[in-house]
Order: C-alpha cells, then sequence, then structure tokens
C-alpha cells in the first residue's frame, strides 16, 4: 500500500531538476517542518536540482503556514515549482494566490483536512479522501523522508539514510505523534545512532552533554527542546542553521547561543503560564481563552499545552496586534480542536492542525466572537 501521490510528487520533482527548474522549498518553523525542508533539500541537491529559495515563516510576525506577506518576498522567482511542507492543507486564499503569481504548488503535510482541499497541483497528506496508506499519523518529515527515498533510489546512501532517520527521529518525537507503526521504526532505526551521528550540529550536543553525564533520553530532550521553538533570521530557522553548519566549531558557537535562547525562553513560558494559572483558577467556562500583545506567538502552543494539562479544559491562547489575533490550540485526549474551530470557521482566516493540537487566525473584531462561538460549542457537548 502507497501513500497517495508520494511517486507522483517525486515523478514532478525530478521533471524540474531534469529542466533545470526554479524550485521554492516553504516550510513550518518547528523542528518536524525544519527537519522536512532539511531532507528534501539535500534530496535535491544530491540529484542536481537547483533551490531557489528556502523559506520559513517567522512565527512571531507572519504566524503559521503559507502567507501573504512571504509570497511577496519571493514573487520574483515565479514561474518555479513551489513545495509547501508541513503545511499548507489550510491555506486555501494563499495557494490561490501563489497560482496567479505564477507557481505550481505541491503541498506535502499531515494536518487535518477541512472542508475541502486546497488548489495546490499535488497534495500529500496520508488523511485526504482515498488514501489507503493504513497508518494516517506520520509526521510530515516522515512523509519527506518516504519521498527521499523513492527520489534516490539506490543512490541514497547507508550513511545518508541513517542520518535522515536520526532527523526524522528527533522530530516525530518533537512534534508528540504517536510512537507506533512507521514511527516506532524511525525513532528505534534513528536514535539507535545518533550519538554518532556525522552531522555536526546534532553531534555537537553529545560533546556538551556527555553521555557520561547524561542518559541518552535526557539529551534527547534538551536537543528537542533547544530545536523545536527558534528564532527565525533571514527567513531561516535557527535550528536549520544550525543543523546544516559545516563542522563542529560552527555548531558549538550556534549551539551555545541557542542554549542560552532556550533558557529565557523556557523562563518566559513558565511566567505566562502562570499568570493565566492564577487568572482562571475559579473560572467556571468550558474553555480557557487568554492572551494579548505581551504573549510571543512562537510561545503560544508551549503556554497552551501547560495550562491545558493543569486543566484539562479546552484551551486557546493568543498573541494580538491591530489587526488580527493568532493563537494556539490544545485539547484533553478525546476532543477534536479541529473540530471545534471548523464550527466558529466563518469567524476564522486560516486554521488547522491536530485534533489536540491546532492554530488559527482571525481579525480582532472578531475575537471577542470567535471566544462566544467556542464557548456555545463546548457547553453543548
Amino acid at each position: 500500500m502507497e501513500i497517495k501521490n508520494l511517486k507522483k510528487v517525486a515523478k514532478r520533482i525530478l521533471s524540474a531538476i531534469k529542466s533545470k527548474e526554479r524550485i521554492i522549498l516553504y516550510s513550518d518553523a518547528d523542528l518536524d517542518g525544519t527537519v522536512s525542508l532539511l531532507i528534501l533539500e539535500e534530496t535535491i541537491k544530491n540529484l542536481g536540482g537547483r533551490i531557489s529559495t528556502i523559506y520559513f515563516p517567522d512565527r512571531n510576525i507572519e504566524g503559521y503556514g503559507l502567507t501573504q506577506e512571504s509570497l511577496k518576498v519571493f514573487q520574483n522567482q515565479a514561474p518555479g515549482l513551489l513545495i509547501l511542507t508541513d503545511c499548507g492543507i489550510g491555506n486555501f486564499q494563499e495557494i490561490e494566490m501563489a497560482r496567479k503569481i505564477g507557481f505550481e504548488v505541491i503541498v506535502i503535510d499531515h494536518h487535518e483536512i477541512l472542508n475541502h482541499l486546497p488548489s495546490a497541483s499535488i497534495i500529500v497528506d496520508p488523511k485526504q479522501k482515498g488514501d489507503k496508506y493504513p497508518f494516517k499519523f506520520m509526521p510530515a518529515c516522515g512523509l519527506c523522508f518516504k519521498l527521499a527515498e523513492i527520489l534516490l533510489g539506490k543512490k541514497m546512501s547507508e550513511g545518508l539514510r541513517q542520518n535522515f532517520l536520526e532527523l526524522v527521529a528527533l522530530a516525530t518525537i518533537a512534534d508528540m505523534m504517536p510512537q507506533i507503526a512507521d514511527n516506532k521504526i524511525f525513532i528505534e532505526q534513528g536514535l539507535k545512532t545518533l550519538p554518532f551521528s556525522f552531522r555536526p550540529g546534532l553531534r555537537v550536543f553529545f560533546k556538551t552533554f556527555s553521555l557520561r553525564k547524561f542518559s541518552l533520553r535526557e539529551i534527547i530532550q534538551k536537543i528537542i527542546s533547544t530545536l523545536q521553538i527558534t528564532d527565525t533570521k533571514n527567513n531561516l530557522t535557527e535550528s536549520y542553521i544550525l543543523l546544516t553548519a559545516r563542522n563542529d566549531r560552527e555548531a558549538s558557537k550556534l549551539l551555545e547561543i541557542l542554549l542560552k535562547k532556550s533558557a529565557k525562553r523556557q523562563k518566559l513560558t513558565r511566567a505566562l503560564t502562570d499568570e493565566i494559572i492564577e487568572k482562571v483558577q475559579q473560572g467556571s467556562s468550558p474553555i480557557i481563552f487568554e492572551g494579548g500583545t505581551d504573549f510571543p506567538l512562537s510561545l503560544t502552543g508551549s503556554v497552551a499545552s501547560r495550562v491545558c494539562n493543569k486543566f484539562k479544559k479546552p484551551t486557546f491562547i493568543y498573541n494580538t496586534n491591530e489587526e488580527r489575533t493568532r493563537g494556539s490550540v490544545r485539547t484533553p485526549q478525546g476532543i477534536d480542536s479541529v473540530q471545534a474551530l471548523t464550527h466558529c470557521h466563518s469567524l476564522l482566516e486560516i486554521y488547522g492542525g491536530h485534533p489536540q493540537a491546532s492554530g488559527f487566525t482571525c481579525k480582532v473584531e472578531n475575537l471577542e466572537k470567535l471566544k462566544q462561538c467556542l464557548i456555545k460549542y463546548f457547553s453543548s457537548k
């Protein structure tokens, strides 16, 4: 059984490489998105392809997924093949805009399918109608790894395959995917060689946190906590910059900076979480709906997870500015956040994700209406 359209995407990419078309790689800025893009980039370059642009949206400025702002940045690259990884399945307007600019769009995503599919040329998402692949909970990086296997075939060396698996293992754990079926294989095979990785950006963690002082599990957690949320510089995530470092010296300098930033981020996450816990301690609402201008968008997911774990209620944590509100949603097991957002979709510009972890964007004037719509939805459950 094959993942729907995966071979079709491989054929289209090989055609683009052969005809020297421009290829633009665009991905979400978390570790799954970073690893997805990295695997595709290194695969295409191994085959002699030309990557004209790599782009990760800045979560604190642009939010998630394909954005109209980002399209303006690289619209001069059209015509070309625009490949979206770990995003795109809910970007209906943006993909239509990309097509009008002159891009052919491919989506490789693993998030929930909404009311319909975007107008991309080819879509890979195991959750789409007609996909008979039995396992539906693979991360985007797992889909890109399987695509790389098709693209490279016998050209994929054992060393490269193993290194890709190391990255996929970390991103699968970071994205909190169920550790069963394909994911279990990714994790078991990837972690097996992780301490001996040839990639400087991974090796440097084991030099910094020796296995003599820390267990493998502890080091894995340090890698994930450091790389899952990073700043974006010149449209590249700092996790991508570290994972593509050319040598140990370069990687060590970058890691030192990232560890300091990660510590500050964790401190701010704890402070924002405590602030919300104190505020809603006695609340009777079926949901928690909190945020403001002082909530960095990149931290809304982490804060929402902690608050949701504490109160066992659907939790909506948002960042807002003069025009837009962007937020993260976390729900207890068995409560589908995407279904809830779909119920209130008329108030939203963009939304989507996983049942237990999703995100949304709405206009500021619709924020209170959205809150009331969600309260009504969950009150009736």
